[in-house]
């Protein structure tokens, strides 16, 4: 007797092609086949060189990539390419269908907005220059509220007096704000179309380019094992009272 998957080959043979078909389902290469089961079964996005190493020998990853994001463009869900990594999304125009399963968010301070702002354009930035480009104190919540949402991270330390903590963002930013790189960021004529910037700027007014590079600047030194977040944080202890009239005039 047949087996069952004999059988279904035997069917596939005897059913006629429809002239009309853009594409029969043999003909299509098996890699994509294998690219959408890798890319469905993840959690987390995937980058292009471990997606290649689960491919035979001789694929053209890139060209599959390409491909594979061409197929489902027009779908419920598409391809798409979000810190470097490839994932399938939601359709952007069918993303009302998920307003009842969305989670409530809280939503960020203007503190807080503006600090995150500066730092993906300055990174790596301290918390003192980021007070001194705001023109404000910069509170330890605001920070910490950033370092929750797993946004913003510690990189090292400046090699200055005190040795301050520098900051950066993370691939988490990237994928909160569907940006395949920092370059992605708007820069001055776009902020000033959107209504952020005010178009009546001071002569020699100019937004940084953001860096991609995680690795650490000549200025920065690595972080200690012994660091942690709660010391990182913790504001500057305040200097001792000297002695009675011994103090700063």
């Amino acid at each position: 007797m047949a087996s069952l998957a004999e059988k279904r080959m035997d069917d596939a043979e005897e059913r006629p092609v429809d002239p009309n078909t853009e594409t029969d389902a043999v003909a299509r290469p098996e890699e994509l086949r294998l690219l959408e089961a890798l890319l469905f079964a993840s959690a987390e996005p995937i980058d292009q060189a471990t997606l290649a190493k689960r491919m035979p020998d001789g694929v053209d990853i890139k060209e599959a990539l390409a491909q594979l994001q061409a197929e489902y463009a027009t779908r419920g869900v598409n391809l798409v390419r979000v810190a470097n990594k490839w994932t399938f999304r939601t359709a952007g125009d069918l993303s009302w269908l998920m307003t009842r399963e969305s989670t409530e968010t809280r939503r960020l301070s203007r503190a807080a907005i503006e600090v995150l702002a500066i730092i993906a354009y300055h990174q790596p930035v301290t918390r003192a220059e980021i007070e001194e480009i705001r023109g404000v104190i910069t509170s330890k919540g605001t920070l910490d509220v950033l370092l929750e949402t797993g946004w913003i991270r510690p990189r090292g330390r400046r090699k200055t007096p005190g040795r301050p903590l520098t900051f950066g963002t993370t691939e988490a930013f990237l994928t909160q704000f569907s940006l395949e790189a920092l370059g992605d960021l708007p820069g001055l004529e776009e902020l000033k179309g959107t209504g952020l910037l005010d178009s009546r700027l001071p002569s020699g007014f100019s937004v940084p380019t953001p860096s991609d590079d995680a690795a650490l600047r000549e200025d920065e030194d690595a972080l200690e094992a012994g660091d942690t977040l709660d010391l990182l944080l913790a504001p500057a202890a305040e200097p001792e009272p000297g002695p009675e009239g011994g103090g700063e005039s």
